[in-house]
């Protein structure tokens, strides 16, 4: 025996009962009654709803048929449950298969309410973070010499790379250009500084331009900065927001087409 397809057989077959029945109690409760208008038969659309079958006019048959038994007030529909509109007492509908009948309009009212609700709040949001965003950041330009001991220390840091060239460059540097081309290579996992392709022809200053434009992210907090053995490991800070401004927006992954030597002395 499989239990599976029995049980969703059993399930069809209570359905299909189901709808019989509702069709065979709406048929009996329309019995007698005819259409206010033409005096047509009448069909059961839905749960407080039916439509006369030679006219076409469709109405509730509780409001329509139905009295209050306290008072003989004509019901009325609040919400979910028909009331007298005179002494206010709850109505019973004999109309309904399930018991159970909406009010579409208040719904409707409801629903667009929600909708205006949501709609003010998502402004207001949006208000409240324009009102905290921060000004732009400005960065003044690198200076090599502003640190004692900084030139000494890239020296030793880039021994070995490229070619024996004074650190001090004899061209200008350009920290937007590295920035936005930093930040364009680094990811959400750990990078080799050497990893970063250069932009300058010459190595060894290259890889110095890249060292200072990855303290001035890491200090702006867009870029995490360590050091494992000999190499500097770097990676996008977990909080960098994608239209974080620095020195400027990110241009593309170089900003400019092959290696160049013009960037712009500290």
């Amino acid at each position: 025996m499989n239990i599976r397809v029995l049980a969703c057989e059993m399930a069809e077959a209570v359905q299909a009962f189901m709808e019989k029945a509702r069709r065979f109690f709406y048929s009996a409760t329309l019995v007698g009654h005819r259409c206010p208008s033409c005096n047509g038969s009448l069909t059961m659309l839905s749960e407080g709803e039916c439509r006369c079958v030679s006219c076409g006019e469709q109405f509730d048959p509780t409001m329509a048929f139905q009295r209050c038994a306290a008072c003989g007030g004509i019901p009325i529909l609040r919400v979910r449950r028909y009331q007298c509109q005179d002494c206010g007492g709850d109505v019973v509908s004999t109309f309904l298969f399930d018991g159970l009948v909406f009010d579409r309009e208040y719904f409707r009212v409801k629903m667009l309410e929600s909708r205006q609700r949501r709609r003010e709040l998502r402004e207001r949001v949006r208000q409240m973070l324009a009102e905290s965003h921060s000004g732009v950041l400005s960065l003044e330009q690198a200076d090599l010499h502003a640190v004692p001991g900084l030139v000494e220390a890239l020296n030793a840091l880039t021994v070995g790379v490229g070619n024996a060239s004074s650190v001090v460059p004899s061209v200008e540097f350009d920290l937007r250009q590295y920035e936005n081309h930093v930040r364009a290579h680094i990811h959400d996992y750990p990078l080799s500084l050497t990893s970063i392709p250069p932009l300058d022809q010459n190595g060894r200053r290259d890889l110095i331009w890249r060292f200072i434009a990855v303290i001035f992210l890491a200090h702006a907090g867009v870029a995490d900065v360590w050091q494992e053995g000999p190499d500097v490991m770097v990676t996008k800070h977990e909080t960098d927001g994608e239209g974080q401004d620095i020195s400027g927006k990110p241009e593309g992954p170089d900003g400019v087409e092959g290696p160049v030597g013009r960037a712009e002395a500290c």
